[in-house]
């Protein structure tokens, strides 16, 4: 082993400290380990043996996604334990919408220089996270890579994956007129629209994260940095109690005109009514404060609903009941009526 100062160290890379930081992960991803775990993290690929007994024809569902330019902000506030709840949740509510229970996730983190405490957070958080989603930390890499990355930055991406039943996947193939959809509240912004964000906050209203404009229930750096919620346990939840779940919705990028086309039947379209939850008062301040016209509103934020469901009237309130159960706040929010072919595929009135 290397004694003296390395060439590589000179260029700003700095391998013994990305071996501590592995060292101190270990604890961390094996208190993540389910069943099917069958390698420590430090390896060069992470193993995981599928029980098929489970299952007549497994399938597996998988997902890669990012946090975004959410991250600057807890560069700002240096806080960054939260972001890695994001990415977790970012990955594991996509896949959780096809009926899939994620299995395992990996975590891609890439630095300009290494701040071990940094990753060390980030890493807290995505355990946080993984445990939420009962999915084991699998494996990993961080890079270190100056003049690609300023010092003091970094990018993260997550990937999982996760595993349904061919019979039991819910991809709303079965969605008919008359089906309503039932929102499930979210924590606030989670992980999308923060480039117009902080366009308002900080280039056009000069605000701190300490500041706490009228209306707001905490400093911004607080509202702003609320990781997302994950969906896993309700979704799968439902499924358990055997609920007809027609189609699942994750509000992410593209808000409600975007996300919930993606599960309607061609014949479909979905009818919000958009006073039928309460809207929670970051979006409110953004909106008012950045001039935001509110069908624009609809398409970059989830406006206080992280996830949708579609379910038949006749199981609507079991569903709510079941909901209210697991300590989930959750709302009719609109309904499936017939689609003309030169109709938009969601209506929110």
């Amino acid at each position: 082993m290397p004694t003296k100062a390395s060439r590589y160290a000179e260029a700003g890379v700095d391998i013994e400290a990305a071996n501590r930081l592995v060292n101190k992960i270990k604890k961390l991803a094996a208190s993540t380990f389910r069943r099917g775990v069958i390698t420590e993290i430090g390896g060069f690929a992470g193993l995981f043996a599928l029980d098929i007994d489970r299952f007549q024809e497994p399938v597996l569902v998988s997902s890669t996604d990012g946090v975004g330019t959410k991250i600057k902000i807890a560069i700002m506030a240096g806080k960054h334990r939260g972001i890695g709840i994001d990415l977790v949740a970012m990955c594991v509510n996509d896949i959780v919408v096809t009926g899939a229970t994620p299995l395992f996730f990996l975590d891609y983190l890439a630095f300009g220089k290494l701040d071990e405490r940094v990753a060390l957070e980030l890493i807290e958080g995505v355990t946080i996270g993984c445990k939420e989603a009962e999915c084991a930390l699998l494996g990993g890499e961080t890079a270190e890579m100056p003049g690609m990355y300023a010092e003091g930055d970094y990018d993260c991406v997550g990937f999982t994956v996760g595993v349904v039943d061919r019979n039991s996947i819910v991809d709303g193939s079965e969605i008919a007129v008359g089906d309503l959809l039932i929102g499930l509240a979210s924590s606030g912004l989670h992980s999308n629209g923060f480039s117009l964000v902080r366009k308002i906050v900080f280039e056009e209203l000069k605000l701190s994260l300490d500041d706490q404009p009228d209306g707001l229930l905490a400093p911004l750096g607080e509202e702003l940095l609320r990781p997302t919620k994950i969906y896993v346990k309700p979704i799968l939840g439902l499924l358990r109690h055997g609920v007809t779940v027609k189609g699942a919705v994750h509000i992410t990028g593209g808000g409600f005109y975007d996300n919930i086309p993606r599960v309607l039947p061609r014949g479909c379209k979905a009818i919000i009514q958009k006073d039928s939850w309460p809207v929670l008062p970051v979006f409110k301040f953004l909106q008012e404060a950045g001039k935001i016209p509110e069908d624009e509103m609809f398409q970059t934020f989830n406006c206080g609903i992280g996830m949708v469901i579609i379910v038949p009237e006749s199981q609507a309130q079991e569903v709510q009941l079941l909901l209210k159960g697991m300590q989930e706040e959750a709302f009719v929010i609109g309904h499936v009526e017939a689609r003309e072919p030169e109709e938009p595929s969601v209506i929110i009135t």
